[in-house]
């Protein structure tokens, strides 16, 4: 994925950051104000359901008891976030997830860093088969993933194309040689065989004429 210079939306970038991360943050403070631990809520029936679920690890529950490993790598990410968005120039999808990663991870960090654990409380799936449990910053962390990979495709393929059309404008016959060849007089137009045959013609009228 090309990266261009110029100046940022930042803007755009922390309005969404902002959004996500309120919108996380009350999300988590309704589930927690209404659900003890453990305790879940359907939606629809069994195939999604609130549930109050304690997350001491990374994306989607895994890698428990790893909070504080977790909160140094958020901190990393963060800055890695802000300093892609610097350099991101004028790309408005790029900045839009950039602005969902940065959301998603600053809400996951405040709850690390304020409860030691991350609060997830979606959940679904049929009867036993279930997905990670997650919350409004993990849902937009992995559609900014998905954005970036959709990105990323995209312009690979736009500069594949690129190059076919670079490679099919270029001439077949082969540089200065063919240049010369092409420059080349043909008969009638004026060169020295169209010349000498017109002396000859020219003698052969004047031997007959004698």
């Amino acid at each position: 994925m090309e990266v261009r210079a110029g100046s940022a939306r930042w803007g755009l970038f922390v309005g969404v950051a902002a959004l996500v991360l309120a919108l996380d943050q009350v999300s988590k403070a309704l589930v927690v104000g209404r659900l003890a631990p453990g305790e879940s809520l359907g939606v629809v029936d069994d195939l999604l359901r609130i549930v109050h679920g304690q997350n001491n690890g990374g994306l989607f529950g895994l890698f428990h008891g790893q909070a504080t490993v977790f909160a140094v790598v958020s901190l990393v990410v963060i800055a890695v976030i802000v300093v892609y968005e610097a350099r991101a120039g004028r790309s408005l999808l790029v900045t839009l997830a950039l602005g969902l990663l940065l959301g998603g991870a600053l809400g996951n960090l405040a709850d690390r860093v304020r409860i030691g654990y991350v609060v997830d409380f979606v959940d679904a799936g049929i009867g036993g088969l279930r997905f990670f449990t997650f919350n409004v910053g993990d849902a937009a962390i992995s559609c900014a993933i998905l954005l970036l990979i959709v990105l990323a495709i995209r312009s690979g393929g736009g500069e594949r194309h690129d190059r076919t059309e670079e490679a099919n404008d270029r001439p077949t016959d082969g540089g200065p040689a063919a240049a010369a060849r092409g420059a080349r007089p043909g008969p009638g137009d004026g060169g020295p065989g169209d010349i000498a045959a017109a002396e000859a013609s020219a003698r052969s009228e004047t031997e007959r004429g004698r």
